[in-house]
């Protein structure tokens, strides 16, 4: 018999309407099963989702665009002059850092369940 950490059973009785609505919060909340997220919630009141996609998608914009700089950077070093050019993309390419830092800003991070 294997050894559990969790040793005290809980019976719980819902009907089809409760089941369905902690079904559903149990989907969103992305925890590993249904007993840690019950378990998580009796504990402390409340459970967090942090959704890391938008980050990850911002990170990845900001990589690309001072990928863009540094190439900009470099051809300004080799030639030792600054094109117009240049100073446009670099405006551009400044313009869409605010844009995904604005947007960024203006997602909840988080929904409270």
């Amino acid at each position: 018999m294997e050894k559990r950490e969790h040793n005290n059973q809980l019976i719980l009785r819902l009907n089809d309407d409760e089941k369905y609505i902690l079904d559903a919060k149990c989907k969103n909340a992305e925890y590993k099963n249904k007993n840690d997220y019950l378990r998580h919630l009796f504990l402390y009141g409340y459970t967090y989702f942090v959704d890391y996609s938008e980050l990850h998608d911002y990170n990845i914009n900001l990589s690309r665009i001072s990928k863009s700089l540094n190439q900009i950077a470099a051809r300004v070093n080799a030639t030792g002059n600054i094109y117009q050019e240049d100073m446009e993309e670099v405006k551009e390419l400044m313009k869409e850092v605010w844009h995904t830092h604005e947007s960024m800003l203006s997602k909840q991070p988080y929904r409270k369940h």
